[in-house]
């Protein structure tokens, strides 16, 4: 996987679905939550992450992988992707870690993920939190397009940085540098280049749900959304509310696509509040 030393991004390898997979497993009471990172260039779980997994862990077990073909995971030799191949990658991970159930956490392209695995396996899935979530079609925004069409340069990540965050005091030259130096370690390019190819409508399409089957879901849900964001629309968060009958959703004003980044600790403070409800009720508690 191309592991550099001493990485905060390496957790520990398993086997998932016949695949290396690098997993961040933290905590260890408490009911476990999964967490499905986004497809940004050279993203990985701890990049998505990393503000908000300590702060959860402190009272569940969190489970964040880098899902196929990103991050330090393996990269399938045929370097065919897709939503399908993908679920039963997180399902493997699932069964990998003895996880017959979780609450799901899912980030944009992980959004989609989640939603779709909740409703193929609706008895894997406790609770569900959508995040900046793809999982209905809808025209694709300038942004995603751009993010899903990255050519690596500083440049070129720095403007991403400017259409993911609304703070633009997070987007220093060092960040972008750093950003820019993990899509470009060796295999990441490749992989992400292969995933989201021109024209890339399709693949908002292919991440979608039946409709149909959005509204059966039985799962309480929280949505999350960044009323800034200039990657995916604050629409498509209204649509799956109005699909998901115990939906609710939370909008942060002044922030883009980072809501994990941008507003940590309130993320942090929602998405426990929300899963100790769940813990709450399976205890018989108040």
């Amino acid at each position: 996987m191309n592991s550099p030393v001493n990485s905060p991004e390496i957790g520990r390898e398993i086997i998932a679905a016949g695949y290396r997979t690098n997993v961040h497993d933290q905590g260890s009471g408490g009911f476990p939550v999964m967490m499905i990172h986004g497809s940004g260039p050279g993203v990985t779980a701890w990049a998505n992450w990393r503000l908000v997994i300590p702060e959860l862990a402190k009272h569940r077990r969190v489970v964040a992988p880098d899902m196929l073909g990103f991050g330090y995971s393996e990269r399938p030799d045929d370097q065919v992707y897709s939503r399908e191949r993908w679920v039963k990658h997180a399902l493997g991970v699932m069964d990998e870690l003895g996880l017959e159930q979780v609450d799901l956490v899912g980030n944009s392209f992980g959004g989609g993920l989640a939603l779709a695995l909740a409703i193929e396996h609706p008895h894997r899935v406790r609770r569900l939190v959508l995040m900046g979530s793809v999982g209905v079609s809808f025209p694709i925004t300038r942004g995603l397009d751009e993010v899903w069409g990255y050519e690596p340069s500083v440049e070129t990540m720095r403007r991403l940085m400017d259409v993911f965050a609304f703070d633009k005091s997070l987007l220093t030259d060092e960040l972008a540098e750093m950003r820019y130096q993990a899509s470009v370690r060796p295999g990441f390019q490749e992989s992400f280049a292969a995933m989201f190819p021109a024209p890339r409508q399709r693949w908002v399409d292919s991440l979608a749900s039946n409709e149909d089957d959005i509204r059966a879901l039985p799962h309480e849900t929280l949505i999350l959304h960044g009323r800034e964001d200039e990657v995916i629309p604050l629409q498509v968060s209204y649509k799956l509310a109005e699909l998901i009958d115990r939906a609710q959703l939370h909008v942060f004003g002044r922030c883009g696509h980072w809501t994990q980044i941008e507003h940590a600790s309130r993320f942090a403070g929602l998405v426990n509040d929300f899963l100790h409800e769940a813990d709450q009720a399976a205890s018989g508690g108040e």
